[in-house]
């Protein structure tokens, strides 16, 4: 199967293998040996990362900043 990297460097899932991750949200991403790796994430974990997020003062506006920044390189 074959996904494509949009301009926005997004990729759209195909159904039949997303379909194996019902209730999924949240995926972690890493790479390995020049592969991209999903695993899925529970809710539970996501929200443990947004309480962490928190705890360290990180505001959504400070991401939003971190993105444009990135964006420009």
């Amino acid at each position: 199967m074959l996904a494509k990297k949009t301009s926005k460097n997004q990729i759209t899932l195909p159904k039949a293998i997303i379909s194996e991750f019902p209730n999924v949200d949240y995926f972690e991403v890493s790479s390995e040996a020049g592969r991209i790796i999903l695993e899925p994430i529970g809710t539970r974990q996501a929200n443990a990362v947004r309480e962490k997020l928190e705890q360290l003062g990180v505001r959504e506006g400070d991401v939003k900043y971190a993105i444009r920044q990135a964006r420009k390189k």
